[in-house]
């Protein structure tokens, strides 16, 4: 069953897209594991797209493609420790990749151009991060064309490995042939990542056959160039030099991800750790984030035993999929008010274990699944308000939670009709460093950019229950309202919320949300947010004589030649 056609028992509404899937059912891609190198090999059906109207030639992809890249890097990090290295190839033979399906993206509307956009950004960065991080390193076989979003796949990698025979280029063509940018960070890597030359990467961006031979390399385009009778050789060769620098054990058991406990509902989508119920008269979608219940694993082989079942991986994983779908399925509902419930001090407790034991090669990967989910959440083009109320454990890593918020609430004192004490935040050390944003900083450090000693002033509060006046004394909370005011101050918080554009609160939201550094990762998304956002709804690419509507017909494009 197609991901977009799965349904539900439930009588209820399916999601338009599901992103759950497995190797089983991938239609387009092949993963085989040979001792410590993995392969994955990109065989797109042409009849395969995710919707009618266009098919995928010449391995060009949809978002139903990088469903399935996605799941198979999330299933090389968590159910092959063994495997050291991963090797993205064709599995045509003339073609490695033509970019994301311009037909495709021809006729989809500009919330799903930009959010597929925004996914594939996301698959990308979660393949750097395998690299950097978790002793996984990618490299790419580059055989025939690599164009457009080929290319980005390959420059996500950490080693590229051309063909040298004299057709096999590289190419970023969506300037010259579709007038929008390269959209999963393509330019962005190639001077930030790759460090080509800008005069020279001008150059790259506006030659649509692209750039082939000695000449991609010397320009840094890509790393090495292989007879293509020696391409796999060569590659396997790299592969395995990799591989023998990474940490992660040989003879290692890894955890299946087994499927989702999941129940869509017209208005709502459970799960045993989170829960989201819609309000659409309002537009709000109302999270609850349970902590866990019961005693926690206290060392690996606990962790290793309880497998996709234990509390943080199954937070992460619920989370994860969570946002995805209403990201992508529910785009009207524009402000998500975070909730959390559950004992504090046992989500205190199984951060302590994460950090005892970050050594071990699946609690580093829980930590950071952990830290990639909240990233997802940061970048998100929701309104985010945090609403922290009687029975709520917004304690270290659910803390992020609150952190992330774009406003928290906190309740000063009780309600008259609830036993539950009055609630309290509780810094821990997952608070300090082990999630960062996408700008390299906890969200302490964000939050309070330019006043380090404030930050580190926090430290010694670690594990203090803090009420709403110590929450707001200390910066942690915005609002701390008593049960007199707080059932009008949120209500009027999220009406007003709903009553102002939506584009402008994504500018807002995305300028506000990444203060400090810029990183590639900022770059990246930022860009996304503002230049292509904007690109993809001006005439020259998406209107009735531009050059996105136009492609392959033979007609051209008639621009606007005003500069903006």
């Amino acid at each position: 069953m197609a991901q977009s056609e799965q349904a539900f028992d439930t009588g209820a509404q399916a999601p338009r897209v599901d992103f759950q899937t497995h190797p089983d059912r991938y239609r387009h891609w092949r993963l085989e594991i040979d001792g410590r190198i993995a392969l994955l090999s990109m065989d797109v059906q042409e009849d395969g797209g995710l919707r009618p109207g266009y098919e995928l030639k010449l391995n060009s992809y949809d978002l139903g493609v990088d469903i399935e890249l996605y799941d198979a890097v999330q299933r090389l990090r968590f159910e092959h420790p063994e495997v050291g290295a991963v090797i993205i190839a064709s599995g045509k033979g003339e073609c490695f990749c033509a970019g994301a399906n311009i037909r495709m993206l021809g006729q989809s509307s500009h919330e799903h151009k930009v959010n597929f956009c925004k996914f594939t950004n996301e698959t990308r960065l979660g393949i750097e991060d395998a690299t950097a991080h978790s002793g996984q390193t990618y490299l790419t076989v580059v055989n025939g064309v690599a164009a457009g979003g080929g290319y980005e796949l390959a420059l996500a990698t950490d080693y590229i490995l051309m063909a040298d025979d004299g057709s096999t280029a590289v190419s970023l063509p969506e300037v010259p042939l579709l007038a929008v940018l390269p959209g999963t960070g393509g330019l962005t890597r190639l001077v930030d990542k790759r460090k080509v030359r800008r005069d020279l990467a001008d150059v790259f961006c506006t030659i649509a056959e692209g750039i082939k031979g000695r000449r991609a390399v010397e320009w840094g385009l890509v790393d090495e160039l292989a007879p293509k009778s020696r391409l796999m050789e060569v590659a396997r060769e790299r592969a395995a030099a990799f591989a023998a620098r990474s940490d992660r054990p040989a003879d290692g058991r890894g955890v299946e991800l087994a499927p989702l406990e999941r129940r869509f509902e017209t208005d709502a989508v459970h799960y045993p750790h989170v829960s989201v119920r819609i309000d659409r008269a309002h537009r709000v979608a109302y999270w609850t984030v349970r902590g866990p219940q019961g005693p926690q694993p206290q060392d690996p082989e606990g962790i290793l035993a309880a497998g996709a079942g234990y509390w943080p991986l199954a937070l992460a994983r619920e989370l994860d999929d969570a946002i995805l779908h209403m990201r992508l399925n529910e785009d009207r509902i524009g402000t998500w008010v975070l909730r959390t419930e559950g004992d504090a001090a046992r989500v205190l407790e199984t951060d302590a274990v994460l950090l005892a034991h970050h050594g071990h090669w699946l609690v580093r990967e829980i930590v950071l699944y952990l830290k990639r989910t909240l990233k997802r959440l940061d970048v998100t083009s929701r309104s985010l308000f945090a609403f922290i109320e009687p029975g709520s454990c917004f304690a270290g890593t659910l803390l992020e939670l609150a952190l992330a918020a774009d406003r928290s609430y906190m309740l000063d004192g009780t309600f008259e009709d609830v036993e539950a004490p009055a609630p309290t935040v509780v810094l821990g050390e997952m608070n300090f460093g082990p999630l960062p944003m996408g700008n390299g900083l906890s969200r302490l450090e964000t939050r309070f950019l330019g006043d380090p000693a404030r930050v580190e002033a926090l430290r010694s509060r670690i594990g203090e229950p803090l009420d709403a006046a110590a929450a707001l004394e200390a910066g942690l909370v915005t609002f701390a309202p008593d049960d007199i005011d707080w059932e009008d101050e949120v209500r009027l918080a999220v009406e007003e919320r709903a009553s102002f554009s939506p584009d402008a609160l994504t500018g807002m939201e995305a300028n506000l949300r990444f203060a400090g550094p810029e990183t590639l990762e900022t770059k990246i998304f930022g860009r996304l947010s503002a230049w292509q956002n904007w690109i993809f709804q001006r005439p020259n690419a998406a209107g009735p004589e531009g050059a996105l509507r136009l492609y392959g017909t033979g007609r051209k494009p008639n621009y606007d030649r005003t500069r903006v």
